[in-house]
């Protein structure tokens, strides 16, 4: 069996060795970076001089044949091909013959890899964004359509205040804009070549890699060979960036789950993107809001996976770095199909405005009202604070309904209690950023005018 390091050995890799170490069942997703670095690594060593016009050529049309097969289908691995960028090398090596022996003069796997996994995440990344902005765009014309709708506002899972429900669904919109934002930024500092680092060192040869950087559309080239080969800090930037995205998947996924339930009765799925039960004929789940709750687990242990194994290595390349790609595949796939069936759930789902006003119109809803009513009338917080709450307790007891008890206060009266009449206590909020009529309309178009802005970002 031939490898590309079979001249130090005397004989053949044991089959064990060869099933432990290969990575070519997944690392083949890694084939058109892998295309791409080839053609700029073999168009720099065209251009320094290492290799003829003719040579170059003839490279640069066995990577295109090569390329094809490979989105074809029809491409042909071989038993020693433990990696994506051996298959290519041998493919192009057939197809070129000696000019293609000579593809990997002055590079090694350590910094070929590196450059592939970057070009990979610089572009996946992107189109994650993408598709986060997409679900952005969701939450924003529902918010929009949702008009004066209003739902309870929780914290503890306790009702606290109405909110409107265009507030609610902008809360998780501005989540992803944070979600973007890392996004972005993790694609700004992987954006550098790490092609020319060779094995550890650097080369003898004139290399030149800040063409291959520019030919590759990279910001730079790296400044430290050892830092080079070695660093996957780019890696788990993106594991975080994708683990934060999937929590606020799950967040809103959580909410879904419950908005949906007999028990709320403020949502009900589209057919489409609910599922039922093999038992039970009236069910209707929630699936796709359960498995984004399930996978943000998945997607945290992928992050703190590959920590565990980049924390005790030393400079420079180890091959416990082979461990960074799966982790990586799995996350950009798992938030990807997320994030898109999260858009068409929430594109489709039909949101019930009388159950949730229902539930929001609860007199002790308008507690604060109430509480900061006294405040305007010159008496301390704290204070109003505990006379609000004394008169709630009595409430609760059965003394009487909460409206006559505060028409019955002195201090209260008729005009305090007409902030118990539905619908009265969402339109209160004024201030910047909450949840009434006022701020959300303003909420509404600085979030269109982000959205705008981080689309064209993407």
């Amino acid at each position: 069996m031939s490898t590309l390091w079979h001249g130090r050995f005397g004989g053949d890799p044991a089959e064990v060795l060869m099933a432990y170490t290969a990575s070519i069942g997944f690392d083949v997703r890694l084939a058109p970076d892998d295309i791409a670095g080839s053609r700029a690594h073999v168009r720099m060593l065209g251009r320094v001089g290492l290799l003829s016009e003719t040579e170059v050529a003839a490279v640069l049309a066995a990577l295109e044949q090569a390329e094809q097969e490979l989105a074809s289908g029809e491409f042909e691995f071989a038993p020693g091909d433990e990696d994506i960028h051996t298959a290519v090398e041998r493919r192009v090596t057939e197809l070129a013959g000696a000019a293609g022996a000579k593809l990997h003069t002055g590079r090694s796997r350590n910094d070929q890899v590196a450059t592939d996994l970057r070009l990979f995440a610089k572009r996946e990344l992107a189109s994650v964004a993408a598709d986060a902005i997409a679900l952005q765009q969701v939450l924003l014309e529902r918010a929009v359509s949702a008009g004066g709708a209003y739902l309870p506002g929780y914290t503890h899972l306790q009702r606290a205040q109405p909110v409107l429900l265009a507030h609610h669904l902008l809360a998780h919109g501005w989540a992803l804009t944070r979600d973007v934002d890392r996004l972005a930024d993790a694609r700004a500092r992987l954006d550098v070549s790490p092609l020319g680092a060779g094995a550890v060192a650097g080369s003898s040869l004139p290399l030149d890699p800040d063409m291959a950087a520019a030919e590759l559309g990279f910001a730079a080239r790296f400044e430290n060979s050892m830092d080079a080969v070695s660093d996957r800090d780019f890696v788990a930037e993106a594991l975080f960036a994708l683990a934060m995205v999937g929590v606020h998947l799950s967040r809103l996924g959580e909410e879904i789950v419950f908005w949906t339930s007999e028990e709320a009765g403020f949502a009900t799925l589209d057919d489409a993107y609910a599922t039922g039960s093999s038992m039970l004929p009236q069910k209707k789940n929630p699936d796709i809001a359960e498995l984004a709750r399930a996978k943000a687990g998945r997607l945290i242990g992928n992050l703190t996976g590959l920590l565990a194994t980049l924390k005790g290595l030393p400079l420079a390349y180890n091959r416990d770095l082979q461990e960074d790609k799966e982790p990586l595949f799995d996350a950009v796939e798992q938030i990807r199909l997320g994030l898109r069936a999260m858009t068409g759930l929430m594109a489709s789902i039909a949101f019930h405005a009388d159950a949730m006003a229902a539930a929001a119109d609860a007199p002790s809803s308008a507690a604060t009202d109430l509480a900061e009513h006294l405040v305007v009338d010159g008496m301390a917080f704290r204070d109003a604070h505990a006379a609000v709450g004394h008169l709630v307790r009595r409430s609760l007891e059965g003394e009487s309904a909460l409206a006559d008890l505060v028409r019955a206060d002195p201090r209260l009266g008729e005009a305090a209690a007409e902030l118990l009449a539905s619908g009265a206590a969402v339109t209160r909020r004024t201030t910047p950023g909450g949840a009434g009529p006022e701020p959300v309309a303003t909420q509404i178009e600085r979030f269109r005018a982000r959205l705008a802005a981080d689309a064209a970002r993407f």
